[in-house]
This record gives structure tokens, sequence and C-alpha cells, in this order.
């Protein structure tokens, strides 16, 4: 009955409230980006969610688009701004994914959206991430985020498939807040981001 309705429906509840709440912060987390990139503040990328079905996720821009002499995008370390890591060390970054929780694509709580490449190198195991919604947060996210290695995101991925709850979406998200009030666990181990999934590590 919980994963049937009342998830969703907290889901609504919850992100029209916080989205109405910070309304005015938001705005202005908006206009401040708008101004720091020259333009667009908003970052889009296709993922996969549930049934591996890809939408295009939202999330405040924190990384310029400054090219190399031969084209190339620089890397994400030399391309992520002093306030794009503020946003994303505070996780402001993560806010504009409650529209996409309130257009169905996602869940509050669930396995992240990873990158829709990273679809044809998953295992039948690791695939079975895709059977709910992907979240904002998760079990993998509270349990180490970028500090631990593919292999153990998946297996918690995986445990939440088998064992989601309202307890255990409560657990995760108090875990949550403890997280992005502490900055914990915010990037991989001397990375701006969390290294590539090769379908082996």
């Amino acid at each position: 009955m919980y994963l049937s309705f009342f998830k969703r429906f907290i889901d609504i509840l919850f992100s029209a409230f916080i989205l109405f709440l910070l309304s005015p912060f938001l705005l202005m987390v908006t206009l401040f980006l708008t101004i720091s990139f020259k333009g667009n503040p908003f970052f889009f990328q296709a993922r996969p969610g549930k049934d591996s079905v890809v939408f295009k996720l939202l999330k405040f821009k924190t990384m310029n688009n400054n090219k190399s002499s031969n084209g190339q995008l620089l890397s994400d370390k030399e391309r992520l701004t002093p306030v794009g890591k503020f946003i994303r060390s505070t996780s402001i970054d993560e806010l504009p994914q409650l529209i996409n929780v309130l257009m169905g694509d996602m869940s509050l709580i669930g396995p992240r959206p990873l990158l829709v490449k990273y679809l044809d190198l998953y295992n039948a195991e690791q695939a079975r991430r895709h059977l709910l919604r992907p979240g904002i947060t998760g079990w993998a996210q509270v349990n180490g985020r970028n500090a631990i290695s593919w292999n153990d995101k998946f297996k918690y991925d995986v445990w939440y498939v088998d064992n989601v709850s309202f307890l255990v979406d409560c657990r995760i998200f108090v875990l949550t807040l403890k997280k992005v009030l502490f900055r914990e666990n915010i990037t991989a181990v001397n990375s701006s981001s969390s290294e590539a999934f090769n379908g082996k590590n």
C-alpha cells in the first residue's frame, strides 16, 4: 500500500510544499546564477528513471562551459566555479529536482538517477535499481554518497528496492538532513565529481 499509493502521495504533497516555502529563495538563487553564468542558470541532462525510461533531470548549474584550445570541454574540476562549489557542497543544486518529483519522473527518496550511458553496463542485479522511481536522495547517499565504490552504491540501491517502506524512507530523510548540514561525502576523494562507472569498478 505504501509503495503503490502513499509514497507517491507524500512525494507530491511534500515537494509542492517545499517549492512553495522556498520559492523566494529559489528565485534569488536563479537570478544570482543567471548573472553569474551570464545565461541559463539550470542544467538539464537525460537520465534513466523507473523501468529505464529516460527523462530530463533538472539541477542548478554549478559548472561553466569553458573549453580547451582544441574545443573540448575542460574537466569537471576545472569548470566547477567557486559559486558552483558552494551550491554543490550545500546540495542547493539538487532543489530544482523537486519539479521532477512533481512531474512523476522522480521520487523524494530512491536510487539516484545516473547517466544513460551506464544502462548497458549494469549486470542483472544492478539493473534492478530501475524498478523504482529514482530519488533526490537515497540509501546509497546516506551511506557514503560519492565516497564509496560503485559496487557498494549498487548494493545499497538494490537493498532499498527490496526493503522500501515508510520507516526506511523516514530514516533516509533524517540521515540526509544530517549529511547536508555537515556537508559529508559531497565528492569522491580528490575529485570534484564521482568517478565514472565502467562496468567493473
